[in-house]
């Protein structure tokens, strides 16, 4: 079965309804007992309101990024809140060079399915560019995001060569914001203004974005590369709505509170994770491969592991 086919099928099978290519509707998802090991968990709708909740509460929110079920599982048994996606950490793991929709969107969204199905957890998904430039197709991959479990998504500014021109980008975060709304499930849409780590060191220009992104109906904003708590606060100050920072573009010595200090409310991490543990893998391997094995005892313990996957 394709790509396109296997997705279309999923889907149906959790509810959706369709037409043509994609489904018109995402009904509320609740994992099966099979997905999630036998435990019944809260509906796709619960963890949207909960989501929600998260930002309009005071308060810091911590988003850590798995790749895998595994590592969604992990990030669950130490008490986060909830879990957003990398494509970073998914190109890795197919052994794919990150960017220019590496990862098909139906590859996308199976990583979606399997994270959201993994934990009783919200998870929001790092969605690219939506796999095309004209904002009404752009949109339709938050339905279909929310269709296989995710309550939030990012939709990105950046065609793949270039800065979408500004009128352009607005109407596509217009597009996304109205599809979110037409949900059946409380989805909370980020609109990602990509300046900053695409070679273009405009803070005004990045600035301008968000707060167009905001007027056209986002519910956070996000501009990745924010590095110093100078600029983090001048950006976080010139918004009304929650601003997202990720920390695998900003400057590690930062702390939490000190960054919440700045008006930042969520912290992400991009593929800093997956990066973190492909350095003790190759650190493993070389060591073992000079012939040493004392690495092993750095290992996670088999009895830890079974702990978090059994829950």
């Amino acid at each position: 079965m394709g790509g396109k086919a296997a997705l279309a099928a999923l889907i149906a099978a959790q509810g959706g309804e369709e037409v043509g290519e994609f489904p018109l509707r995402c009904h509320v998802h609740r994992c099966s007992l099979a997905e999630t090991g036998g435990v019944e968990m809260r509906t796709q709708a619960e963890k949207g309101r909960e989501f929600r909740e998260l930002h309009e509460r005071s308060g810091l929110i911590l988003l850590p990024n798995p790749w895998d079920a595994g590592t969604a599982k992990l990030l669950q048994s130490l008490g986060f809140e909830a879990l957003a996606t990398t494509s970073l950490g998914m190109s890795n793991a197919l052994g794919r060079v990150d960017g220019d929709n590496a990862v098909s969107r139906e590859e996308l969204l199976e990583n979606c399915r399997v994270i959201a199905s993994a934990t009783d957890l919200p998870v929001n998904a790092d969605l690219e560019n939506g796999y095309a430039d004209d904002p009404k197709v752009a949109a339709t991959i938050l339905r279909d995001a929310a269709a296989v479990g995710i309550v939030g998504g990012s939709i990105e500014d950046w065609s793949g060569d270039r800065i979408y021109d500004f009128n352009h980008a607005v109407e596509r975060v217009a597009a996304g914001a109205e599809m979110a709304r037409s949900l059946d499930v409380p989805f909370t849409f980020t609109a990602r203004a990509e300046n900053l780590i695409r070679g273009v060191k405009d803070l005004d220009d990045t600035i301008r974005r968000l707060q167009a992104f905001e007027k056209a109906g986002a519910d956070v904003l996000y501009a990745p590369g924010l590095h110093d708590l100078s600029t983090m606060r001048t950006v976080a100050s010139e918004l009304k709505k929650p601003l997202n920072v990720v920390m695998s573009a900003g400057d590690p010595d930062l702390t939490a509170e000190q960054i919440a200090a700045t008006g930042v409310k969520r912290i992400s991490v991009g593929g800093a994770l997956s990066r973190l543990a492909l350095a003790a893998f190759m650190k493993g391997a070389k060591d073992m491969k000079a012939g040493n094995f004392q690495w092993m005892r750095d290992t996670m313990p088999t009895s830890e592991l079974k702990k978090v996957f059994a829950a």
